[in-house]
């Protein structure tokens, strides 16, 4: 044994003249990280607050980021520095400064930073959402908002849209029979569900009388995005994940959606009808594009499934979480409920049931959907870009490869554009040119320039038709003993912000019933 131990170690010394050649190429590589490094640090940084050894700013953030960030912007200015781990991020709470990233500067803005939960739900980041920027990412955008998200087929879905909302209505109308009080939040993600499952996928995702066991699985999805992760912030360090669970739990996630998307999918395969046929929904329309052998999109089975569970989550995520926090703030707020009850209740007048133009009458509550995205944006940081190549913007530099956050929360209470930017008041919109399409960066709750969100028009058009629909045929009241001013309104962190506890309200019909 001995023997072979002395003989192993003459060989690998023999071995080592053979790397002599590469030592200049290893010196050069070392010297060329030096020069960039030094380099790098001689520009001119945005500020930055003060950080520990290795983890940086991480033990700052606290359970909601986008509050953290938001304090220390108005000390250190409207775009700084902070060190996430080994990660250089950039943080934006300026209007002007959003403005030239995603217009300016939007190409080297555009891509995306790819984390070990995008890659894990999304398979590898072939959705749309997460995918880096080119030409795949282009192409898969052009088929989703043209068979899915565009104006015209937003309002082919019209007839989905008033029958979930109609049962929605049974539901509520069959708890003010019994005196029962509701969880609007759990119906509002279950009617989010249907309404986007039914147009996607050509079915629904929750059936009647079944509990919505795949909606929670999505929010799931969303909290777990958040999650700390090694090898997000510590490459070298990524192992931990498996060591803390965090793999097993995204794939557990990632499992159950794929199942429920599995059984669609072949669902589909086998009503499939004819390579002429495109199909009834967008389910069959990724299923043509795979059949024929798109190059530019070449749709293998984990990019179906990738592109549905982005369809899907962010679709029903941001709606109901929209709805939620609109309805909290009417239940606290007894002038503003009774003034958008009004205007819908005089637009509806005896109408048997509230149809799509009569939205378009109804200003005042466009002006309440602007301030709860305003004041409660459902994703109040935006998802993640990085930076393609250095770049100069508000006076510092930021380097290739920098992870860049809008903090769209701060921008939208920035005092400097919003009087009493704290409160919630729909009247601040009323003859205010102001939009959320993400051409004026004072309210981007969709974000803006090429990675806006392409679902806006389909999503507003579900809020719209059901809030303007609990509004008509509804009055609303807290559970005995609470007060509106005492309304729970604490955050729960995650890639969207929902409100921490559900909501439960007793709803009344209206008009009242006569006895």
């Amino acid at each position: 044994m001995l023997k072979m131990t002395i003989l192993s170690d003459i060989n690998q010394m023999e071995n080592i003249p053979f790397l002599f050649p590469l030592l200049p190429f290893f010196f050069l590589l070392l010297l060329l990280h030096m020069i960039i490094t030094r380099t790098i640090n001689k520009l001119k940084l945005p500020p930055s607050p003060p950080k520990l050894p290795i983890i940086g700013n991480l033990h700052q953030l606290g359970k909601l980021p986008h509050r953290y960030l938001r304090s220390i912007s108005t000390k250190y200015g409207p775009i700084l520095l902070v060190h996430l781990g080994h990660k250089r991020t950039i943080v934006i709470s300026s209007a002007e400064i959003a403005k030239e990233i995603m217009t300016k500067h939007d190409i080297i803005f555009s891509d995306r930073d790819r984390t070990t939960a995008a890659n894990i739900f999304f398979h590898g980041s072939v959705d749309i959402g997460f995918s880096p920027y080119g030409e795949y990412w282009r192409h898969v955008r052009k088929i989703g908002v043209l068979q899915l998200l565009s104006i015209k087929r937003v309002q082919s879905f019209q007839s989905v849209r008033e029958e979930e909302v109609s049962n929605f209505v049974g539901k509520v109308r069959d708890a003010c029979l019994s005196g029962n009080s509701i969880n609007l939040s759990e119906m509002f993600a279950v009617v989010s569900n249907n309404i986007i499952s039914r147009c996607a996928l050509g079915r629904k995702a929750v059936k009647e009388d079944d509990k919505n066991k795949f909606g929670e699985v999505t929010r799931r999805m969303m909290v777990q995005f958040t999650e700390f992760s090694f090898g997000d912030k510590f490459p070298f360090l990524g192992w931990m994940d498996n060591v803390t669970g965090l793999i097993g739990r995204l794939k557990s996630t990632a499992g159950g959606i794929d199942a429920f998307l599995d059984k669609v999918i072949e669902e589909h395969r086998i009503n499939f009808k004819s390579d002429d046929d495109d199909g009834d929904d967008f389910v069959d329309t990724l299923l043509q594009i795979q059949k024929n052998g798109d190059p530019e999109a070449q749709l293998h089975e984990d990019n179906l499934k990738a592109i549905l569970t982005d369809m899907f989550v962010a679709g029903t995520e941001t709606t109901s979480t929209t709805m939620e926090w609109l309805m909290a703030e009417l239940i606290k707020d007894e002038k503003v409920m009774r003034k958008a009850q009004e205007e819908v209740r005089k637009v509806i007048g005896n109408k048997p049931k509230v149809e799509a133009a009569d939205i378009e009458q109804m200003n005042y509550l466009k002006c309440i959907i602007k301030e709860t995205l305003r004041l409660h944006p459902a994703a109040p940081l935006l998802v993640p870009r990085e930076t393609s190549a250095g770049v100069e913007v508000g006076g510092y530099y930021i380097p290739r490869k920098t992870t860049v956050i809008v903090n769209a929360f701060a921008i939208q209470t920035d005092p400097k554009l919003w009087e009493r930017p704290e409160e919630f008041i729909p009247e601040r919109f009323e003859n205010n040119p102001v939009d959320y399409t993400g051409k004026d960066f004072r309210l981007i709750p969709f974000g803006g320039g090429r990675r806006v969100c392409p679902g806006i028009s389909f999503g507003l058009a579900s809020i719209e038709f059901v809030i303007a629909n609990l509004l008509n045929w509804f009055d609303w009241k807290l559970l005995d003993g609470q007060v509106p001013q005492d309304l729970d309104m604490t955050e729960r962190h995650g890639l969207t912000v929902p409100r921490k506890n559900p909501l439960h309200l007793v709803p009344l019909v209206y008009p009242p019933l006569s006895t």
